[in-house]
């Protein structure tokens, strides 16, 4: 199947290729290229760096870098439901989306739960504030929902992520080296460390990099001169990010909807609960499915404990994908039809991204 998207080769190819496992060394363009050559595609280090800025400049990247796991440099993120009525639709929303720490925010095909959206906070716990606080302290999402609830006079359904078995996200395009290459193993030798909060060095180094690295033949070395440290302490230090899970990836990070992936269905599912830890791995498996979470049930409302996200690129292609997400669901056990569903978002309502500074200012310990 083609795409419709308007790429040459040679775009082609340096999208598939390093959607992650891009080199953290002084010139990484240079690896990176002679890569591409051993596995069949002529490119220069020069032709790679031009054509990632020119990708870049276009929109078919959202940036050139790292993704960052927000989960990991501090605070929290959960998922949010709720039903706006069609009569206080754009109030409900505007009311939504005026809480800072909200920063995504869809319009799903529901019959009642409608409106989805993610709310992100620097701290864990914070004191209680309405009447009844009595000295208490509630988790920072908790405030934030039940200030909705106040202002919207609607519920909401908290849906934390119980069980992580996939965040990827990786778009390939028909054409050269799809499935990628992966040159991980280059760059400094460095062991992970158990630590859960950040130096004030390491937090300045995942700011300045969370938007991207500067599209030049020494991204790190110029990351390095931008927050004021050495290069070796910037190389080691994103390496073992890497490794920590700090970083999920680092390469070249696509807008999907630029590369034609138009169509995403989250798909859920009534996993019966003994095979929640089996089934997850093995959906998440699938090359097509980019998230896939365990996430808690709201009696009466919401029965579905185990979302997997797909794309397409075409309506025909994102129903074959849900299809075959159905197929190994049923590997395990009698699918029914009131056992699942997919709920296609119709609009975006707010994208502003995770707010990372604050989340990482609060995780920042004291030298």
């Amino acid at each position: 199947m083609n795409t419709d998207v308007d790429l040459t080769e040679r775009e082609r190819a340096v999208v598939n290729a390093f959607q992650g496992g891009f080199p953290v060394v002084d010139s990484p363009f240079e690896p990176a290229a002679a890569a591409m050559r051993e596995a069949g595609f002529e490119i220069t280090a020069a032709e790679l760096l031009e054509t990632v800025r020119d990708l870049d400049e276009r929109g078919v990247l959202s940036r050139f870098g790292p993704l960052v796991n927000a989960q990991q440099i501090g605070g929290t993120a959960t998922l949010v439901a709720m039903h706006a009525p069609e009569d206080r639709f754009d109030e409900i929303v505007e009311q939504v989306n005026a809480h800072r720490e909200v920063a995504h925010n869809y319009e799903r095909e529901h019959p009642h739960l409608n409106v989805w959206f993610v709310v992100s906070v620097a701290e864990r716990e914070v004191p209680r504030t309405s009447e009844r606080a009595n000295g208490e302290t509630v988790s920072s999402v908790d405030a934030v929902l039940e200030e909705i609830e106040a202002e919207t006079g609607q519920p909401t359904y908290n849906l934390p992520k119980q069980q992580e078995f996939r965040v990827e996200a990786k778009f390939y395009v028909d054409g050269p080296l799809e499935g990628g290459l992966d040159l991980t193993d280059l760059g400094p030798d460095v062991e992970p460390t158990d630590a859960s909060t950040l130096t004030p060095a390491e937090r300045d180094l995942v700011l300045e990099m969370q938007d991207g690295l500067p599209v030049t033949a020494t991204p790190y070395a110029d990351v390095a001169d931008a927050i004021g440290r050495d290069l070796e302490w910037t190389l080691a230090t994103i390496k073992r990010f890497d490794l920590e899970g700090k970083i999920r990836r680092i390469g070249v990070i696509p807008n999907h909807y630029a590369l034609g992936y138009t169509e995403n269905g989250m798909t859920v599912w009534n996993v019966p609960d003994e095979l929640v830890s089996e089934v997850g791995p093995d959906v998440a498996a699938l090359p097509f499915v980019t998230h896939c979470y365990e996430r808690p049930r709201h009696d009466g409302v919401w029965p579905y404990n185990v979302f997997a996200m797909t794309h397409g690129r075409t309506k025909a292609e994102s129903d074959r994908r849900v299809e075959q997400v159905r197929e190994r669901m049923a590997e395990y056990w009698d699918v029914g039809e009131d056992d699942w569903d997919t709920l296609f978002s119709t609009q975006i309502l707010k994208k502003t991204g995770i707010r990372l500074a604050e989340r990482a200012e609060a995780n920042t310990r004291t030298q």
